[in-house]
């Protein structure tokens, strides 16, 4: 018995209309997937065996975007939603490994699901002839299994980016990729060399925030290796120290999945103990060390992601968080308030949850006690964002205008002056009050001042 899909009405809308005109239409790909997984598509595509010059005049009273005329594919606009809608195709040569020289339309569904890149993205369904599943897409999904559509190494060989796309949906879903589509993945690898880093790196993130990544990374380390060639000497490196169980791949993989499905946070896993091959020591004991390895992870993460064409903003987030990773958190109310200052509460706050991640990954070795001194630091940060900040100098009752006013210049020593009235006040010894902050100023700039008082 087919199956059920609700589609949308704007989406309904373009089906009935062709169907009006004569024309045969569906739903197809990842709307008719994640309708079967029981999710709610993004988007909803339309193929139909209508030619784009049909289509357009199908649609003369809309408003449609010629998105790729040339292969086929047009934009209806329903209601201010967008309509994907692309009439069945083959594709010819793919020469570059990546995008067809050109393409030829066809008038079955099926020969045009035959060329789509998996099983469960190979499904189109209409309200009137239910579903069309010519490649087993409805068994992979009850079974959990990505899979090519055909002969893995043609389509592989079509687009190596459905190499990363392979991995995403598995990791997407938690499902497992079928034998011979792996096996074509690790032959193939090369392909992604072929592959822009922008296209590259919009995969990679959805890899890692997937509930499956950890079980993606630690199957194929070798695609991993291809993408970011600096993981490899992490692949099986014995750390050799109690803290650890894994070795440092094993453990990366661990923490990327134990940290919030964040791609920020899960690039910080990523990256955040790249720098420990390099920085490998052994003790006299055999005990192994990585002296200095948040900092030359936090050196490595940067070049990689400028090699990636990452945004300025996820970068430094990146670069920050692995270079103080493995910092131990301020016992004081008075250290906090620093530490605060220094990285801003937004970082110090997913700091917290990259070293919960990276604990979760670790042995027991001394767990209670990392587990303790993590509680206290989050009960400092909580009392102390229940009180009047005191975190940097804007946070003071005073400012330059106010010193000018009692004949201070602006001057490097008007900065040093207010660095060491704010360390008062974080260390509690010194109230946050116009009237005192002025008075310690006088004494500061004139220690006479103190002594006649």
């Amino acid at each position: 018995m087919s199956p059920c899909i609700s589609i949308p009405d704007y989406a309904l809308t373009v089906v009935q209309r062709l169907e009006h005109f004569g024309y045969e239409a569906y739903v197809v790909g990842g709307c008719v997937r994640d309708s079967l997984l029981g999710r709610t598509p993004k988007d909803w595509d339309v193929c139909t065996n209508a030619t784009p010059q049909q289509v357009l005049g199908a649609f003369k009273r809309f408003n449609v975007i010629k998105t790729g005329l040339k292969h086929g594919t047009v934009t209806v606009m329903v209601n201010h939603e967008p309509v994907e809608v692309t009439t069945f195709r083959i594709d010819g040569e793919y020469t570059d490994n990546r995008h067809p020289d050109a393409v030829t339309f066809v008038s079955r569904v099926e020969e045009d699901l035959s060329r789509r890149d998996f099983t469960i993205n190979a499904m189109a369904y209409n309200p009137t002839r239910g579903l069309v599943d010519a490649f087993g897409g409805q068994q992979d999904l009850a079974e959990g299994l990505i899979r090519c559509v055909g002969e893995p190494d043609a389509r592989f060989n079509e687009d190596g980016l459905r190499i990363m796309r392979a991995l995403r949906f598995a990791a997407r879903y938690d499902f497992a990729i079928e034998r011979e589509t792996a096996f074509s993945m690790r032959r193939n690898r090369h392909l992604l060399e072929n592959v822009s880093v922008e296209r590259i790196f919009t995969e990679l993130k959805g890899i890692l925030v997937g509930n499956g990544a950890r079980s993606m990374m630690l199957a194929f380390p070798e695609i991993f290796g291809i993408i970011m060639p600096e993981l490899v000497p992490m692949f099986g490196f014995d750390q050799r120290n109690p803290h650890h169980i894994y070795d440092v791949w094993t453990h990366t993989a661990h923490a990327v999945q134990a940290a919030p499905a964040d791609p920020t946070l899960r690039l910080v896993m990523l990256l955040h103990d790249i720098g420990k091959p390099a920085c490998f020591s052994q003790d006299a004991g055999g005990k192994g060390h990585f002296y200095g390895h948040p900092e030359k992870s936090a050196e490595m993460a940067e070049s990689i992601l400028l090699r990636l064409k990452s945004d300025t903003a996820t970068l430094e987030t990146v670069r920050t968080l692995v270079r103080v990773h493995d910092h131990v958190f301020p016992t004081t109310r008075a250290g906090m308030r620093r530490f605060i200052g220094r990285l801003g509460l937004p970082l110090v706050e997913q700091l917290f949850l990259v070293k919960k991640a990276d604990q979760a990954a670790q042995s027991t070795h001394e767990q209670a006690e990392k587990q303790a001194d993590m509680r206290h630091a989050a009960l400092l940060v909580d009392e102390l964002l229940h009180e009047p900040p005191a975190f940097t100098v804007k946070d003071l009752a005073i400012n330059g205008r106010d010193l000018m006013q009692i004949g201070i210049k602006p001057s490097p020593a008007m900065g040093e002056l207010l660095a060491s009235l704010l360390y008062e006040v974080q260390e509690e010894t010194l109230p946050n009050t116009r009237e005192q902050l002025l008075v310690r100023a006088q004494q500061l700039i004139n220690p006479s001042t103190e002594h006649n008082l």
